[in-house]
């Protein structure tokens, strides 16, 4: 038996996903749904009752990543525990794994809870101390997992590229145009590849699946709750109610982090100054073109 934490888009689909080798799907709230046009299949068991998941071969907790230290704390969980959310956490700086504690793992990569769903070919990385069993448990026909060490690495792709991709929509949103939104992005990913290997990840993870893959899906479809929460910032009307935007909590995370450890994020610095409201849009634009010049 898997067990799923949390029942909101991704958390469902995931449940959907492995329905044949017996989920438990834990839900705060077990009447709501946020994956509209999804029935549960036989094989997925909905409760509300923590208890249920004891003895489950892994736990994929799939929570918010703002939400996640909270739950634990108050929760901790026993078992083989897999992170599926992505961002940084503002009170610690820290990735879901930190967080987790010892022999943890992350789930990540280009996904949206819609295509899991529905059984699209999906591809994902796992990221841990896994020798290849939780690979071959959480792979199907439709689900591919490819695993690493470098949870570093996972973690950052997938925290970082939803920054960028809020700056993608702003892009959009603001009329600047498809080549203007090819810089911003190349750029971002310098940014991305810049930070992560401060803090000790290795090249390579950014160049797959939970970095460049990700960062390519956010960026260009509008599926993405960070591309669509950009292109209403960049036209400067409201979000959706109620949507949860990790990118924009994660974005505040990498300024710090970046001013900490002094280094050059101008892009992620500015979405961040751009949702608290510092810095107005059309500063915004002037302050990166009018950067120094330098060689990429």
């Amino acid at each position: 038996m898997i067990g799923v934490v949390g029942a909101g888009a991704f958390g469902r689909a995931l449940a959907v996903a492995l329905a044949a080798r017996g989920v438990v799907l834990w839900a705060r709230d077990p009447g709501s749904s946020r994956l509209p046009g999804v029935t549960l299949p036989e094989g997925v068991r909905l409760t509300g009752d923590l208890n249920a998941l004891q003895g489950a071969e892994a736990l994929l907790i799939a929570l918010p990543m703002q939400a996640l230290a909270g739950f634990i704390a108050a929760h901790p969980l026993q078992g083989r525990r897999i992170a599926c959310c992505k961002g940084i956490d503002l009170a610690s700086l820290q990735g879901p794994t930190a967080i987790l504690g010892p022999g943890a793992h992350v789930l990540t990569g280009p996904s949206f809870a819609a295509d899991i769903a529905r059984g699209l070919p999906t591809a994902l990385t796992l990221a841990g101390p896994d020798d290849g069993t939780l690979q071959a448990l959480l792979s199907t026909p439709s689900l591919r997992l490819y695993r690493t060490t470098d949870t570093i690495g996972a973690e950052l792709g997938g925290a970082l590229k939803n920054v960028i991709a809020i700056a993608a929509g702003v892009v959009i949103g603001a009329g600047l145009g498809e080549s203007a939104r090819a810089a911003l992005v190349t750029r971002g990913f310098a940014e991305m590849q810049r930070l992560a290997a401060a803090l000790g990840a290795r090249p390579e993870t950014l160049m797959g699946l939970s970095g460049l893959g990700d960062l390519v899906l956010t960026c260009n479809s509008l599926q993405s709750r960070n591309l669509r929460f950009g292109l209403a910032l960049g036209r400067g009307e409201p979000f959706e109610p109620g949507v949860t935007v990790e990118g924009a909590a994660t974005a505040e995370a990498v300024a710090r982090l970046a001013a900490q450890r002094g280094i050059e994020m101008p892009i992620s610095s500015m979405v961040a100054r751009l949702i608290a409201g510092t810095t107005p849009l059309p500063e915004a634009i002037r302050l990166l073109m009018t950067r120094p010049l330098k060689e990429e």
